[in-house]
């Protein structure tokens, strides 16, 4: 599996580099905090895989990065998804690494 660190997504999301975000997390946890992207709840990412990108990088996450990396997995085997990454310590580490103001739970 594929992955990327928060400091080389905010590289990309700083040089407006063509990508997508999609944050796999539930509702109430987007409430508490978010990096944008596209929220597709777990457990409706098989049912809506028309809305990830397949001509562009995608970068998966979760708050920790497991979920993102079971989502991913399954992605890559039922769709032959090759565009995916993982952010390696989901918000959590986004939150520690680039931006310390997001809340954490």
């Amino acid at each position: 599996m594929k992955v990327i660190t928060p400091q080389e997504l905010k590289q990309k999301l700083d040089s407006n580099e063509e990508i997508q975000v999609i944050d796999v997390r539930d509702d109430h946890e987007v409430d508490i905090c978010h990096i944008g992207g596209k929220q597709i709840r777990m457990s409706e990412v098989m049912d809506r895989v028309e809305d990830i990108r397949k001509d562009i990088p995608v970068v998966v996450h979760c708050r920790a990065g497991a979920r993102s990396a079971a989502v991913i997995t399954a992605l890559e085997q039922k769709f032959g998804m090759d565009n995916l990454y993982n952010l390696t310590g989901g918000i959590l580490a986004w939150a520690d690494e680039v931006d310390p103001s997001l809340e954490k739970y």
